[in-house]
């Protein structure tokens, strides 16, 4: 028996750019559907599950960013942003607030079908080092980063984390006191799939600091080593 096809949904308020991404990546043979805004993707969503969701940034209403927030907090969907600006400055906004991905309008259909497969190809080897260390718990100082739920917690509190900067932090926790380069951190993260310069490792190491340090400013568990890479120390 076949396995069932991703579900993905795409959000962008231009007809033709969502007929012809849908009809694409259909062909491609994932379940798609897309709808024009934040608010037809809300009331899809009610009844219907995704795997992953691909929105513009440039949005009537609430715009792109703000969905891409609320998506997840409440969802932790897997998320590629599109953007007709393309600049530096909103790719990173766009990687602060959780996405997974970032292409800027107009794309070619095969570097968009290339980065889906991408984002989900780590999800689900995500969720397969997860399930290999099923109930298994990190912990480092007052930590605890539980593999099977996905959950970061610190002194018995909560703490959210978007499918990207939990893969990092597992990464660190399993290679603890090794000085790890980018490039190392973005094929332990992201495969092969990343371009040269990718500043997105670098992006949401400053997003782990503000919520596993006393001080970002200061770390004292994911230290920068200049020029060399990254340090983790979880006896700190």
């Amino acid at each position: 028996m076949n396995a069932l096809p991703y579900r993905l949904l795409v959000v962008d308020d231009e007809p033709k750019l969502r007929e012809l991404v849908k009809a694409y990546l259909s062909r491609e043979g994932y379940a798609v559907e897309a709808v024009e805004d934040g608010r037809a993707m809300d009331d899809y969503l009610v009844d219907h599950q995704v795997d992953l969701v691909i929105l513009d940034l440039m949005l009537p209403g609430e715009d792109g960013l703000s969905i891409g927030r609320r998506l997840r907090q409440q969802k932790n969907l897997p998320i590629i942003i599109l953007s007709a600006r393309g600049e530096e400055l909103d790719r990173i906004v766009g990687l602060e607030m959780g996405a997974d991905d970032y292409l800027s309008k107009p794309f070619n259909p095969r570097e968009l079908l290339a980065r889906v497969r991408s984002v989900l190809r780590r999800c689900v080897a995500g969720n397969k080092a997860a399930s290999e260390l099923a109930n298994k718990n990190l912990t480092f100082g007052p930590h605890c980063l539980d593999v099977e739920k996905h959950q970061l917690s610190k002194d018995g509190q909560n703490i959210p984390l978007t499918s990207g900067e939990f893969t990092l932090l597992r990464v660190f926790l399993e290679n603890p006191n090794r000085v790890l380069n980018r490039d190392t951190l973005l094929e332990k993260t992201r495969g092969h799939d990343h371009a040269p310069f990718d500043r997105s490792v670098d992006v949401c190491v400053g997003r782990l600091r503000k919520k596993i340090e006393d001080d970002p400013a200061e770390p004292v568990y994911l230290r920068t080593i200049w020029g060399a890479g990254y340090l983790f120390t979880p006896e700190s």
